[in-house]
Formats: structure tokens, sequence, C-alpha cells
């Protein structure tokens, strides 16, 4: 067995032989430690394939466990088998996967409708089952011909920060900040001090770097270099690598934080491990400064906002919010439009 990289794909494959036949497999990522557990059951399936051959029918419950099976370790594992789980309470899983008509996609999609989830979450169980048909039919399984529905998602509004909302928020979030029933802060517990200044320094990073709460969250000293100015992130949700440079502020925040935290992580739990996604103070500073509206999520929408107001393209801005499809970026196109637009008004003036 061996794991390979092709010149057209970021990806990782693996080749095997069997029988003197060489098979070639894609493992979907191009992070190796976890194309490596993926190519475990991709051997194993290559392996039933040639010796037993595959059966022509399977079930729906089967194909989908086998789907699952090959996604095993990507970040979004755990929220694809919530939604087959979904799937199999309101379809029959023991039902043969060739079976399934469009009216079954249909009444899934009106049952989930019935329990109130938006668009976007019926749209997901929606692509899972289409992708489960792909696979068993690449697996050389009976299939049905049948499309999913298309689920039209609304775009909301893009919420962005403002330079005058950031610095409401800022001073709702400020550790030395002073009011009514706030005690001073040589009262305050330590541990109290501490969470204050970790969601002072996150929010900080957070909108400067504009990544994922998720990323810094789990940031280690490791990934950061302050001789370089440099931040390594890994982020798990896509599995990429992007080399982030550090702000003046956001280089102040860890450089403080490097002088007092011995611990592995820069954020950390009581227990010593990475922040929880407890964010019920940062929520409450948002109500306290007026944007009821926002979330953490905004952060990162204002960074991005904030480069492509500033003359980046879409495709600069996907390379540094690590988006591996251009189309999630797109959200930001018509802000991009507009600096066209101006910079043309601005060549029209000159002539």
């Amino acid at each position: 067995m061996a794991l390979t990289k092709r010149p057209n794909s970021p990806n990782w494959f693996v080749e095997v032989q069997i029988n003197g036949k060489k098979y070639v497999r894609s493992t979907k990522t191009d992070h190796k430690p976890t194309a490596k557990r993926i190519a475990e059951t991709l051997i194993h399936n290559i392996r039933i394939e040639v010796i037993e051959g595959p059966s022509k029918e399977i079930t729906l419950r089967d194909a989908c466990e086998r789907y699952m099976a090959l996604r095993k370790g990507i970040a979004s594992e755990r929220s694809l088998k919530g939604v087959l789980t979904k799937i199999l309470k309101i379809l029959d899983g023991s039902m043969y996967l060739s079976q399934i008509t469009g009216k079954h996609i249909v009444d899934y999609v009106d049952h989930r409708k019935q329990e109130g989830c938006s668009a976007q979450t019926i749209k997901h169980g929606v692509q899972f089952l289409t992708a489960v048909i792909k696979q068993a039919k690449r697996e050389g399984y009976t299939v049905p011909d049948v499309e999913g529905p298309s689920i039209p998602v609304r775009n909301k509004r893009l919420r962005y920060l403002s330079i005058e909302e950031e610095k409401r928020l800022l001073q709702e979030l400020d550790p030395n900040r002073k009011g009514y029933g706030i005690p001073e802060q040589h009262t305050r517990p330590r541990k109290i001090l501490r969470q204050i200044q970790d969601n002072y320094d996150l929010v900080i990073i957070l909108l400067d770097t504009g990544a994922r709460y998720g990323e810094i969250a789990k940031l280690t000293w490791e990934q950061i270099d302050l001789m370089k100015r440099t931040i390594n992130l890994w982020r798990s949700k896509v599995s990429n690598e992007s080399v982030l440079f550090m702000t003046k502020r956001v280089f102040e925040v860890l450089d403080r934080r490097s002088k007092t935290n011995t611990e592995n992580y820069v954020f950390r739990s009581n227990d010593g491990g990475p922040r929880k996604n407890n964010n019920i103070a940062i929520r409450k500073a948002f109500r306290r400064a007026g944007l009821h509206d926002c979330t953490i999520h905004t952060l990162r929408h204002t960074h991005a906002t904030r480069l492509i107001q500033n003359g980046l393209s879409i495709y600069e801005v996907r390379s540094v919010l690590g988006h591996t499809d251009i189309r999630t970026t797109m959200r930001y196109a018509h802000l991009e439009n507009v600096s066209v637009t101006e910079r043309a008004r601005d060549v029209m003036e000159g002539l």
C-alpha cells in the first residue's frame, strides 16, 4: 500500500496491488494522517470488490455506512452523523437503495420542513443522500436514477462590524472597564480576571486574522512564531493549512500572553485543555454594545469585508480565510463590485 500525490489534485491517493492488478482510489483529503486512516477502509473495500465482487443490491443503511466509513476522521464527520441519523428516522434504512424514488426524497424534505428546519439544513440532507447514491454507483451497486429537488436558500444580509461598532464591542470587553455593578479589578478572583482577559484577547485575534473560532480556541504555542510574527494555522474544518501574519495588536496580545502562559494552549480551559465553546460573556458584550444581530462569526465576516473594501480580490480573500471552495467566498463578491465601480469612477474622473 502506498499513499501518493497527483499533479492535478491536492488530495492523497492510495495505490494497492491485488492479484497483479493496481487499484487507485482517492482519499479525498490533503491531510496525510487522515488519508492514512481512510486508506485502510479503502483497501478493505477494494479487496471485497476483487475477491467477493460487489452485490447488485445494497440497503440504504449499508450504503450510508459505507459512505461514512470513507469519511472517518474528517472534520465534518460529527455533523454528517447527525444528518444520517435524521435520514434513517424518516426513511426506511432496510429498503434497497435502488427502490428510492423522487417521492422518498420529497417526503424527507416535507418532513424536515414540518420540523421547522432551515432550508440550508434540509439541503444538507438531500446532498448527503445524493452523495451516498453516487458512491454506491461507483462501487457497482444498483442505484436509482433520481435527483434531489432544488432547495433554494435565501442569502441573509451579510453582517459585519463598522469601526465604530468594533470600538463599542471592545469597550464592553475591556478588562479595565468600570461601571455600575462591576466590582473593582483588585477585588475580582484570579480565575475571573483570566476569563475576562481571555475574552478580550480572543476577539482581537479573531478580528485581525479572520480565523474561525475553533481554530483560535485550539491554538497552541507551537503554532506561533513571535520572531517572524506568524501563526501557523491548521484549519481542521477544511483540512488545510495557512500561515497568517500578525497585526501589531495581535502581536502585542500574544507577546503579553507568552510571558505569563506556560500551558500548551494559548487559550486554555480550566482543565488545561483548549478553550471550550462557552462564549456567554462575549454574547452578552455584543448585546451591551447594541449589536443584537451579531455573533462570533460576525468577526470573521468583518475581517473579510475589510480586506475586500481595501483592495484585496475575492481569490486573495479566499486564501486568507482558508476556503476550499471559491463559492463560499463569493458571498463577499458584491463588496468587490462596489470597489471596482468606485475605481471605474476615478478612471473616468481622471479622463
